[in-house]
């Protein structure tokens, strides 16, 4: 359902990358690929995301992860996102992840 109150779309990032490996017993990774939700105002000339996600199965097995970006890292006229975080436990184990956004909004030219 759409906001009434809705003014005008604020840009979001892709995000993509693999999880560490984890579980010394049955060593694997975990993919994810998602789309951040919608920049978050912070200070006076900043924002940053949401990103939550589900990896990839492995064995019967998916892992999931939700945390904030980094304020934004300005490149050139453009802008990505740092992000570090663990994903949940199951099959009695978690993964670390570090990623940075892809860059913002890669087609436009303006």
């Amino acid at each position: 359902m759409y906001d009434d109150n809705y003014s005008e779309q604020k840009h979001v990032h892709e995000v993509q990358g693999s999880v560490e490996i984890a579980d010394k017993d049955d060593p694997h990774s975990h993919r994810f690929a998602t789309i951040s939700g919608e920049a978050i105002p912070y200070g006076n000339d900043s924002h940053y995301h949401e990103v939550k996600c589900r990896t990839d199965f492995f064995k019967e097995h998916y892992h999931e992860f939700r945390t904030n970006t980094s304020v934004a890292i300005k490149i050139g006229e453009k802008h990505v996102h740092y992000l570090q975080t663990v994903t949940t436990e199951e099959d009695k184990h978690k993964h670390e992840l570090i990623a940075v956004t892809f860059i913002e909004d890669p087609t436009y030219i303006g």
